[in-house]
C-alpha cells in the first residue's frame, strides 16, 4: 500500500524553525517529485514547495522563498522541509504529496497523486 507520512510539526514561536519529514512506504520515492502544501483554517490549500526526484530542481511559493528549503534523502525514502524564520501566517496543516517526475514542477495540488495525512504547524507566541 502506497503511503506518505508527515512528521515534525508542532508549536513554535515566531522566528523559530521546524523541520518536517515526509516518509514513504510501499513504494520508492526515487522517481517521484514531492510537493509540500499547507492549509490554514478557512483557507484553500496552498502550494509551498516542490522538489524533483533527484533533488536537483526546486520551486517555492513567493511567501516562503528564502525561509523554507526542501531536500531529500532517497536512500532513506524521505523528503524534508526545513522551515526557518517562521511567521504566524505559516500556521496550518502541512501535507506532502507525490507525483511521477515528468520534469514539470508544480505547486498545483491537482497535479499530485498521493498524499499524506498532514502534520499541524502552529506559529504563535
Amino acid at each position: 500500500q502506497l503511503q506518505l507520512v508527515e512528521s515534525g510539526g508542532g508549536l513554535v514561536q515566531p522566528g523559530g524553525s521546524l523541520r518536517l519529514s515526509c516518509a514513504a512506504s510501499g513504494f520508492t520515492l526515487d522517481y517521484y517529485a514531492i510537493g509540500w502544501f499547507r492549509q490554514a483554517p478557512g483557507k484553500e490549500r496552498e502550494g509551498v514547495s516542490c522538489i524533483s526526484s533527484s533533488g536537483g530542481s526546486t520551486k517555492y511559493a513567493e511567501s516562503v522563498k528564502g525561509r523554507f528549503t526542501s531536500s531529500r534523502d532517497n536512500a532513506k525514502n524521505t523528503v524534508y522541509l526545513q522551515m526557518n524564520s517562521l511567521k504566524p501566517e505559516d500556521t496550518g496543516v502541512y501535507y506532502c504529496a507525490a507525483v511521477i517526475d515528468h520534469h514539470t514542477y508544480s505547486l498545483n495540488s491537482n497535479m499530485y497523486d498521493y498524499w499524506g495525512q498532514g502534520t499541524q504547524v502552529t506559529v504563535s507566541s
